[in-house]
């Protein structure tokens, strides 16, 4: 398979449109306009794709900040803008700015910002403007005439790397370069800001983290901030940077994209969380598998807080939102002291608001609807972070991790597991007496309208694809059905067997680290089908917003 080079056309960019030919003699006698150049323009028929997005201004309330915490702050933003920048390298390659101003619609020319680059992310990485080639599936990190047969046939250093771009040597053969090296004078500036923020901290631990993260920025070796940032429990101001996420290569999963977050903890609801991350060792030995795919005991002191987050760059602010966070991935970190989940409540609570809501009075019977809450989105998206801890990270054969194993499989169906063992700890601590909000009921429910939301990102997120495998499981098991009005209601029973076999067959692809198999589950269900198609076209006729996007900045938090 050869990928295919990224031509955003450009000629479009230097290239005069040219008028009918005349003899010259007439031309000199003639006053002539200038011309412009002719920019990339919207693709027809995609005018309703620009208003995908509900606008929602990135706040919180700073007012219990120190000044020298809000100096830090500012300087914390400055930092994760030059993650966005790397990740705008990453994703689309050429010069973002130029790309930008040669757009001349805003409308459209915003569309492009929040997809950083010219393919629509919520709609299977489609390019949405002309003059454009189809997306890359290994974006930047390898050369655009690279084909798989050839990167699998090389041998040279870091080939599976997180933190390196493969590139070609000057005899043209495969090589890779650290991202230290490839992005030497950002993550200088940006490792500098880390530690001017360092020297205005004033938690110990934070201030250790970000030093320690500054370091490595520039020596490519994360593990000692990891663990650091684990240690961190007392810190009012958070921050989560650098290359994190390998969902942008969807040529193999191998590579890392930058991004960043820079939040605030919510410490009265972060008391409320706490208690949960204790009960994970007992909840991995009742796994509804054989034994032998869950013998990798968890971390017990991972912690679990809730955040307002006040600026997304990079991965995290491409297309859809994150709105919820389990670091790091690094999996001797995970099973040396756990993870850390970090909920994000306002961002949340838009989307609650604006989307769960509207869809659930589409699509859910109305004796069901009752059973949407916010508690219960929360706490499915809070517990699915909580549930990457859970399963196995290496194959059972002890060949590797299940990521290298899976390939580029593997974030989409890490994320299927998460979703789907996130409703057996709900069930099981429900049991326990340990969750007292709302009932079994509001959290199955909430969940059915939660895979229609998270359907609509499309076959390019991780999260879409996942969440298309299930709905689809589902259907085939009887969890929910569908009415002559295009209505969808839960089956209590059905839905908690469709979980347990669902989650069976996920953690059993994982340990087997069978690439085989996912192929074949993804291909068989990551699809989406005529009759979910229309009931999803419902929703955009309706004017529902499939995503969020963000006013964010100093200005806007009064900074």
């Amino acid at each position: 398979m050869k990928l295919s080079k990224l031509t955003l056309s450009l000629t479009m960019a230097s290239g005069l449109l040219l008028g009918c030919s005349e003899p010259v003699q007439q031309q000199q006698n003639k006053e002539v306009a200038p011309i412009a150049a002719q920019g990339p323009v919207l693709k027809q028929g995609l005018e309703s794709r620009l208003d995908i997005y509900h606008p929602v201004d990135l706040t919180s309330d700073l007012s219990h900040l120190s000044g020298r915490q809000k100096q830090m702050v500012a300087v914390l933003i400055d930092a994760a803008k030059i993650m966005d920048d790397l990740f705008w390298k990453q994703a689309f390659g050429g010069d973002k700015d130029k790309f930008l101003a040669s757009i001349d619609d805003p409308k459209v020319r915003q569309f492009a910002d929040i997809n950083y680059g010219p393919w629509d992310r919520l709609d299977g990485d489609k390019a949405f403007l002309t003059n454009t080639d189809e997306k890359p599936l290994g974006a930047q990190f390898y050369p655009q005439d690279m084909t798989k047969a050839e990167f699998e046939g090389a041998e040279f250093a870091d080939k599976q790397g997180l933190y390196s771009m493969v590139v070609r040597d000057a005899q043209g053969k495969l090589t890779s370069v650290p991202y230290s090296e490839m992005y030497h004078s950002e993550l200088n500036a940006a490792a500098a800001l880390l530690r001017k923020a360092s020297a205005l901290a004033d938690n110990q631990e934070f201030a250790q983290y970000l030093s320690l993260r500054a370091d490595a920025l520039l020596s490519d070796s994360y593990q000692p901030s990891d663990m650091a940032w684990m240690d961190m429990k007392t810190n009012p101001i958070e921050l989560v940077l650098g290359p994190i996420e390998t969902y942008e290569d969807q040529l193999y999963g191998y590579r890392a994209a930058f991004e960043a977050y820079v939040l605030v903890k919510d410490l009265a609801w972060s008391e409320k969380l706490a208690k949960y991350a204790a009960f994970l060792p007992e909840l991995q030995k009742g796994l509804p598998v054989e034994e032998t795919y869950k013998q990798e005991m968890p971390g017990s002191d991972a912690d679990l807080n809730a955040y307002d987050v006040i600026y997304y760059a990079g991965h995290s602010n491409a297309g859809s939102k994150t709105i919820a966070i389990n670091l790091p991935n690094d999996e001797q970190v995970q099973l040396e002291k756990g993870t850390r989940r970090l909920q994000l409540k306002n961002a949340m609570r838009a989307k609650f608001d604006n989307i769960l809501v509207p869809i659930a009075d589409q699509l859910i019977v109305p004796e069901q609807r009752q059973h949407i809450t916010f508690d219960a989105f929360f706490a499915n998206t809070m517990f699915h972070e909580v549930a990457h801890g859970l399963g196995i990270k290496n194959t059972l054969d002890g060949s590797g991790t299940v990521r290298q194993a899976l390939k580029e499989h593997a974030s989409a169906l890490e994320e299927g597991k998460a979703d789907i063992l996130g409703l057996y700890m709900v069930q099981q601590l429900l049991e326990k007496g340990e969750i007292t909000e709302g009932t079994l009921e509001d959290y199955y429910v909430t969940f059915m309208a939660g895979i229609f939301r998270s359907v609509r990102f499309g076959a390019s997120s991780a999260h879409g694809k996942a969440n298309m495998i299930r709905f689809n499981f589902f259907a085939e098991h009887g969890a929910f059905a569908r009415d002559e009005q295009g209505l969808y209601k839960v089956d209590m029973t059905k839905m908690a067997q469709a979980i347990d076999a669902l989650s069976n067959r996920i953690l059993t692809l994982q340990g087997d680290g069978d690439y085989t198999g996912v192929d074949a589950l993804v291909a068989d269900k990551g699809v989406i089908k005529a009759q979910l198609a229309e009931d999803l076209a419902r929703l955009t006729r309706a004017n529902i917003p499939v995503d969020i996007t963000f006013k964010q900045g100093k200005d806007v938090l009064g900074l």
